[in-house]
C-alpha cells in the first residue's frame, strides 16, 4: 500500500506518508458503538479470520463523542482503537461531521439545509447541514480539532476520512445564508453584474439583474430556471462542499502532518453534485464509493467505467475503494442480492483497474437504524453464512495477490473524455430529449472496447492526450476552446478522434453556440447539424451499414467530411449518420445517433483497425482483462463474467489466485477470477 500513498502524494507535491497497510487494504466501516462492548472481541477475532487490515471508524459518532456542547467522552473510542491496533488492524479515522448531534440540531436549527420549496430539513437524517453555514463550520472544526489532538499519536491511525459522501444529501441548499454566499461567489467570478447578464442571456424573459443581491438561489419556480444560473449554481454548490472539506483538511494537516487525508467520492451511475476531477487534486489519496444499481442493464460495465474514471482522476496512481457492498443494499426499493462469486468479481474489478484496497460498508450488518438491511461483511445470520465465507475467501485471495499492490494500470492507447460539468449542463436545460444522459454513450463505447480486450483510460477533458491513438468525446456538450484544440492537436499527430452527438454545443455559461451543431467541434469534424430529431423509446432507425440508431437523430450536412454510413429509412433516409475526416496524420469522426449493440461493435472495430490497436491479451468473449505493472512485476487480471462457460486468456506465468501455471493460455472458470504474474 506504500505506493498508493507515494504516487498520490506525487500529484500534490513532495510530501510522503507512511503506508496504510501491507499489501492491499481490506476491511470496511466498523461501527462498534451500535453494539454492546461484549461483542467487540468477537468482531476483532472474526476480522482476523477474514484477513481484515483496515477499519473505517467513527463516521457517524459525533453525538457519541460530544455528548453535549463541549462535553467530550472518548473512552469507548480509545478502547476500540486500542483493540484494533493490538490485533494488527489499521484505522481510517473519520471526522464525524456527516451527522450533527441532536443537541446541536436543537440548539441551532439554522445549520440545516433548506430545500427549494423553503422547507428546512428536520433532524433525523444525515448530512443535514448546509455547506454555507458558519455556525456549523465552527462546531464541526472544533470537533475535528478535538479528535485530531486526541488521536494524533495513536499507532492505529493510518488515514483521515473526512466526513462522508459529501453532497449525497446536502448537495444544494436554498437558505438565506446560502444565498448570501452564492452572491459573494458570483461577485468573485464576475467582475460586474453585467457580465452575469451577458453570460446567462438574462434578456430572455426580461430577467436582467441590476446588482448581485438580486440573484436569488434557484428556489422552486413554476417554470425552468435559466440554464446559466443552474449551471453556475451547481458549480457554486460543489465549491461550497469542497471548501468545507478544505477547512477540515487544514485542521487535520496542522495537527497530524504525517497522516494522509481523503474523503469518499461517489463515482457511479449518473454524475452527482461534486466536480470530482477538481476535488481529486485536493486529497492525498483518491477514494471512491461504488454501488451497483438494479435498473442498470450492464452493472459490470458501470463498475468498470467508474473504476477507470476514478483512476483517470487520480492521474493513473493507485486509489482506494472506500465503500461497496458484500450483497444487497437497502435503498433501491427492490434490493437484489449478489449471486455466489459476485463479491469477488465486483471487488477484484476495482482492484484490477487500479484500486489498492477494497473496503465495504459495513463490517457488521446493523440490526437497527435506517440501513438495517444493507448487507455487511458479517451478516445478521453470523459467520456461518455464504457471505462471510466469501468475505474470508476474498481476504485470503488479496494476500495471495499482494505482490500486485502498489503497481499501476498499464496506460491505455484509448481515452474517453468525461466531465461532471458536462452532465450538469444537460440537466440545467430543457433539451431535445430528456432520455439523453451524459454517461450512456461513453459507457457504450467503454463496454465495446473492454469486450474486445482493449484497455481504456477515462479522463477529465483537461487531461493531456499525449500517447493516445484513439480519443473519444462521446457526450461532452460543455467544452471550451482548449478542449477543441487538444482534440485537433491529437488528430494532427496521428490520433483518431471520435466525437458523439450533442458534444461541443455549449459555451462555459451553458449558452448554445450558434451556427450549427456540434458548435465547438464543427471545424475539426467538417460537419454541420441543422436540426435535432429525437426518437421515442420505441423508435429506432436503420442505416445502410446494417445497424440501427436509437434515442437521437440529426439532420447532418458534411461540407468537409467523408460519409461512412447513412440513414436508410424514414425522413432522414440518405442523410449521413457517421462521418470521418482526415486530419494531419489522424482523423476526426462524428456519430449522430446512439447505435445499437451491433452498430457500436462495428464502429469500435473500425477504430481498432484504424489505430492498429491490440488487446491487452487474447481473450474469449465474456472475459474482462487489465494489466498492472510495477517494480514487483507484471500482473494480468482476468474476470470471467460468463457464469456458465469457462473462458481462455492468452497468458504465461502463474495464477496467484489458484497457484496454477499458465503456459501460453489460461482457462478461467465460469464466474471465476485470475491474477497471473507474468513471466
Amino acid at each position: 500500500m506504500t505506493d498508493l500513498i507515494s504516487h498520490a502524494a506525487d500529484l500534490r507535491g513532495p510530501t510522503s506518508f507512511p503506508p496504510i497497510a501491507d499489501g492491499f487494504a481490506f476491511g470496511g466501516d466498523y461501527n462498534p458503538e451500535q453494539w454492546p462492548e461484549s461483542v467487540w472481541a468477537d468482531d476483532v477475532e472474526l476480522m482476523r479470520r477474514a484477513g481484515v487490515t483496515t477499519a473505517t471508524v467513527g463516521v457517524f459518532s459525533w453525538g457519541l463523542l460530544e455528548r453535549a456542547d463541549g462535553v467530550f467522552e472518548w473512552g469507548w473510542l480509545d478502547r476500540v482503537l486500542d483493540l484494533l491496533h493490538e490485533n494488527g488492524i489499521g484505522v481510517a479515522l473519520a471526522t464525524p461531521t456527516a451527522a450533527p448531534p441532536m443537541w446541536l440540531m436543537k440548539a441551532h436549527p439554522e445549520i440545516a439545509t433548506v430545500d427549494e420549496n423553503g422547507v428546512r430539513t428536520a433532524s433525523g437524517g444525515r448530512l443535514a447541514w448546509s455547506p454555507s453555514s458558519a455556525v456549523f463550520r465552527r462546531y464541526a472544526l472544533r470537533m475535528v480539532r478535538a479528535l485530531a489532538e486526541r488521536y494524533a499519536d495513536h499507532p492505529a491511525l493510518k488515514l483521515w476520512h473526512v466526513s462522508n459522501e459529501l453532497g449525497n444529501e446536502n448537495a444544494a441548499c436554498y437558505s438565506d445564508e446560502t444565498e448570501a454566499a452564492w452572491q459573494h461567489w458570483l461577485a468573485e467570478k464576475y467582475s460586474g453584474i453585467e457580465l452575469v447578464n451577458e453570460a446567462w442571456g438574462t434578456a430572455f424573459w426580461g430577467h436582467r439583474y441590476g446588482a448581485f443581491d438580486e440573484v436569488q438561489v434557484p428556489r422552486f419556480a413554476r417554470t425552468k430556471h435559466n440554464p446559466g444560473l443552474l449551471l453556475d449554481f451547481s458549480r457554486f454548490s460543489s465549491d461550497a462542499l469542497l471548501a468545507h472539506f478544505q477547512a477540515e483538511r487544514a485542521v487535520l494537516r496542522e495537527v497530524t502532518p504525517t497522516i494522509p487525508i481523503t474523503t469518499n467520492f461517489m463515482v457511479m451511475g449518473e454524475p452527482g453534485a461534486d466536480d470530482y476531477s477538481r476535488w481529486a487534486r485536493e486529497v492525498d489519496i483518491v477514494a471512491n464509493d461504488h454501488y451497483l444499481r438494479r435498473d442498470d442493464p450492464h452493472p459490470a460495465g458501470d463498475l468498470a467505467f467508474s473504476a477507470d474514471r476514478v483512476r483517470g482522476m487520480a492521474g493513473g496512481a493507485p486509489w482506494l475503494l472506500m465503500e461497496h457492498s458484500t450483497g444487497a443494499v437497502n435503498w433501491q426499493g427492490i434490493n437484489l442480492a449478489k449471486t455466489p462469486g459476485q463479491l469477488a468479481r465486483n471487488s477484484l474489478a476495482h482492484i484490477m483497474r487500479g484500486a489498492d484496497g477494497a473496503l465495504y460498508f459495513q463490517w457488521r450488518q446493523s440490526s437497527a437504524g435506517a440501513e438495517q438491511y444493507h448487507s455487511g461483511m458479517l451478516p445478521h445470520a453470523g459467520a456461518d453464512t455464504r457471505i462471510f465465507r466469501e468475505v474470508t475467501e476474498f481476504g485470503a485471495l488479496l494476500k495471495r495477490i499482494a505482490p500486485a499492490a502498489g503497481t499501476t494500470v498499464q496506460k491505455a492507447r484509448v481515452a474517453i473524455l468525461f466531465d461532471d460539468q458536462s452532465a450538469w449542463s444537460l440537466r440545467a436545460t430543457r433539451g431535445p430529449s430528456d432520455r439523453l444522459h451524459a454517461v450512456d454513450l461513453p459507457k457504450d463505447f467503454h463496454r465495446a472496447f473492454t469486450a474486445r480486450g482493449i484497455a481504456v483510460d477515462v479522463l477529465p477533458s483537461s487531461a493531456p492526450l499525449d500517447g493516445y491513438d484513439v480519443v473519444l468525446a462521446p457526450t461532452l456538450p460543455l467544452a471550451d476552446d482548449s478542449v477543441a484544440r487538444a482534440l485537433a492537436d491529437a488528430a494532427e499527430r496521428g490520433a483518431h478522434v471520435q466525437v458523439g452527438f450533442h458534444s461541443g454545443v455549449f459555451d462555459q455559461s451553458g449558452r448554445v453556440l450558434t451556427g450549427g451543431y456540434p458548435g465547438r467541434f464543427r471545424e475539426l469534424l467538417g460537419v454541420r447539424v441543422t436540426e435535432v430529431l429525437p426518437l421515442l423509446p420505441e423508435q429506432s432507425v436503420a442505416t445502410d451499414a446494417g445497424w440501427r440508431g436509437e434515442l437521437w437523430t440529426e439532420d447532418l450536412e458534411t461540407p468537409d467530411a467523408d460519409v461512412v454510413a447513412r440513414y436508410s429509412e424514414g425522413v432522414l433516409a440518405g442523410v449521413p449518420v457517421l462521418t470521418r475526416r482526415p486530419v494531419g496524420a489522424g482523423s476526426a469522426s462524428y456519430l449522430a445517433t446512439r447505435p445499437d449493440e451491433p452498430g457500436m461493435g462495428a464502429i469500435v472495430d473500425g477504430l481498432v483497425a484504424l489505430a492498429a490497436l491490440q488487446p491487452i491479451a487474447p481473450i474469449e468473449p465474456g472475459l474482462d482483462v487489465t494489466r498492472r505493472i510495477g517494480d514487483t512485476g507484471s500482473f494480468l487480471f482476468a474476470i470471467n463474467h460468463d457464469l456458465e462457460n469457462p473462458r481462455t486468456v492468452g497468458a504465461s506465468g502463474v495464477d496467484l489466485v489458484s497457484g496454477r501455471p499458465a503456459d501460453g493460455a489460461f482457462t478461467v472458470a465460469p464466474g471465476g477470477v485470475a491474477v497471473i504474474r507474468e513471466g
